[in-house]
């Protein structure tokens, strides 16, 4: 063999040896757990409460008869498929492994003040707490840890992101929702022009010209959900002329464009909350006439 060869070889024994050690560490090995045992056990019908501390901020989440409501650290109602995955993510956490027993390695794994601490409770008591940390070696792992353990826990099936949301994302961001086919006529005012898309002996019109079918299909579906982006919490007036009004179904959204900006502020008649949108999807919405009537030959 060559002296490169020999060379490779004594790297990779090096290598081998270190991996050796570093495995041995007392306290750190890989042992192991419940054979797939529940990190928690709760019973998501009867969840009342979940308190969650993450590094994005505390959010305190309650149930009032069947939806959930954020309590702190504002009043709203919540965002309930966000809620029930995280009640399904936290049903579904499973030990794989427990790596460690020793206090002083909790910050190591960031199952200390470092990590998010979810509290659930069930019929106003506390029925778990657990701490999830650093995710593992692949995308599904990550370090947790029962807050009334010392055992920091490999568990399996885990997205930060589900418990450690950003207060907005724990918020319903709906501005308006409603069945499409209960849209029959929008009303559009761009400044002092106006138009109505009125839905006419099974036919799109505005007034007598004929729509394209694709682009109107498009607009309803945008005006039967209709999302937030952001909450603008500090405004309480309207801060300039308008840029457009929408009317359909009872509501009428008001929208005024943020000046160096991508992004409108958007106000609904049913809720005195205001919201931000960005520009690419208020113009999902914001369509002028001569986008929606078919082109004339």
């Amino acid at each position: 063999m060559t002296r490169n060869t020999y060379a490779l070889i004594g790297v990779l024994v090096v290598l081998v040896l270190v991996a050796y050690l570093v495995m041995q560490k007392p306290g750190e090995q890989s042992s192991t757990g419940g054979g797939g045992e529940p990190l928690v056990s709760i019973d998501s019908a009867a969840v009342d409460q979940i308190e969650i501390k993450a590094p994005t901020g505390t959010v305190a989440l309650r149930r009032k008869g069947i939806d959930w409501f954020v309590e702190s650290p504002v009043s709203y109602k919540a965002d309930q498929a966000n809620v029930a995955m995280l009640l399904h993510a936290a049903r579904s956490l499973r030990i794989t492994n427990i790596v460690s027993s020793k206090p002083e390695k909790h910050s190591v794994f960031q199952v200390d003040s470092t990590g998010t601490l979810v509290k659930v409770s069930q019929n106003g008591a506390e029925k778990a707490s657990f701490i999830l940390g650093k995710p593992g070696s692949s995308f599904s792992e990550q370090y947790a840890r029962r807050s009334s353990s010392n055992d920091v826990d490999l568990v399996d099936g885990a997205s930060s992101y589900v418990f450690s949301r950003p207060v907005k994302d724990w918020r319903d961001r709906t501005i308006q929702s409603v069945p499409r086919e209960n849209i029959k006529e929008v009303h559009f005012q761009f400044g002092d022009t106006t138009y109505v898309l009125a839905y006419n002996d099974s036919l799109w019109m505005i007034g007598k010209d004929s729509t394209q079918e694709g682009t109107v299909n498009s607009l309803l579906s945008s005006l039967a959900n209709v999302q937030a982006d952001d909450f603008a919490d500090s405004v309480n007036t309207p801060p300039a002329k308008p840029t457009a009004q929408i009317s359909y179904a009872g509501t009428q959204l008001t929208f005024f464009y943020v000046k160096g900006s991508e992004k409108y502020l958007v106000h609904s008649n049913a809720t005195p909350q205001w919201f931000e949108m960005q520009s690419w999807r208020a113009n999902q919405i914001l369509m002028r006439k001569k986008d929606i009537v078919k082109p004339r030959k």
